[in-house]
């Protein structure tokens, strides 16, 4: 449907050439602007009115109080299914450290919480097929279990700004949460609109980067310096996806045009964890509340953990 669509604006509107490059890119950009906000606006909705009574709130008073690898297991879960990015990150530091929990546990949140979402699943089994997308969840539970356990070997509490043990959260009692059916549409509606106007103009800039990869890059040219199974070629889609910023939706379209291109499975899913996780803006927001050896020892350990996944699932394949 959403190939058809395309065709019709691209060749039959626009009048391009379905052989010309520039018909690519522009056919590629429609298809998957269609696509991927028809998924965005269908899956947020639908897990708003599952998610209507979950806070940010809850999801540190329920974890709470647990044994180590109890209260990791519920962060890295919640992180991947709750729809907190990094812009989140300041405030949920604060408060997991407020409630007691280990700092370790709160960093497997952190990895987690950006990396790994339902919408980004979804769209990856629409766009890239299921089996890339249970690869992609299941590497990011990994390196969120793992990273915050490396993490808390370091004891980074030492690392932690002054003024955030410093400060009382309090316990503000919440109104009730409006469970009715009409209440829990009402939340979903509100989920959609804050969620897609927070990262619809990361999404088109990503599907505007896929569609000028797919359509202007030549083959031959990734081949020769992003394909294959050099060494090298995932320690360098990882530094390539660090200044860049985006969720891991946004970043799923360029992973598209590269693996059409020939990439292999391990660096461009080494590209989309950088992207998602490892962003410079996200460095800096936590910066605000970590100093500059924990944040060090933070990009350290989420580099070499994504560098480690894009070798081995470059093995695999």
């Amino acid at each position: 449907m959403f190939d058809a669509f395309a065709s019709v604006l691209a060749y039959g509107v626009l009048g391009l050439e379905p052989a010309s490059r520039s018909g690519i890119a522009v056919h590629f950009f429609i298809m998957d602007v269609a696509k991927i906000f028809a998924l965005l606006v269908v899956v947020i909705y639908i897990m708003g009115l599952l998610r209507a009574v979950v806070a940010p709130e809850q999801v540190r008073a329920f974890v709470r109080g647990r044994p180590d690898w109890q209260a990791r297991a519920l962060a890295v879960s919640l992180g991947a299914v709750t729809p907190f990015c990094s812009c989140s990150s300041v405030p949920l530091f604060i408060g997991f450290i407020e409630a007691g929990i280990p700092l370790g546990v709160t960093f497997s949140f952190l990895i987690a919480s950006p990396m790994i979402n339902e919408v980004a699943a979804v769209i990856l089994v629409g766009i890239l097929g299921w089996k890339l997308a249970a690869l992609y969840v299941l590497a990011g539970l990994v390196v969120a279990w793992f990273g915050g356990i490396v993490m808390q070997r370091f004891r980074p509490e030492r690392w932690v700004e002054d003024y955030v043990w410093k400060i009382q959260m309090g316990e503000a009692a919440l109104p009730p949460p409006d469970t009715s059916v009409a209440g829990r549409h009402r939340y979903a509606l509100a989920e959609v609109r804050e969620i897609v106007g927070r990262i619809w103009l990361w999404v088109l800039i990503g599907i505007g980067v896929g569609a000028l990869f797919h359509g202007f890059v030549p083959a031959d040219w990734v081949s020769e310096h992003l394909g294959g199974d050099r060494w090298y070629t995932v320690p360098a889609a990882v530094a390539l996806g660090i200044p860049l910023y985006s969720n891991a939706a946004g970043v799923i379209p360029v992973a598209e045009a590269m693996l059409g291109k020939g990439v292999e499975v391990g660096t461009t899913l080494a590209l989309m964890m950088s992207v998602a996780a490892l962003s410079l803006p996200e460095m800096l927001i936590l910066r605000k509340v970590i100093r500059w050896p924990a944040l060090a020892l933070f990009a350290a350990v989420l580099a070499v953990a994504f560098t480690l996944v894009g070798w081995g699932f470059n093995a695999i394949a």
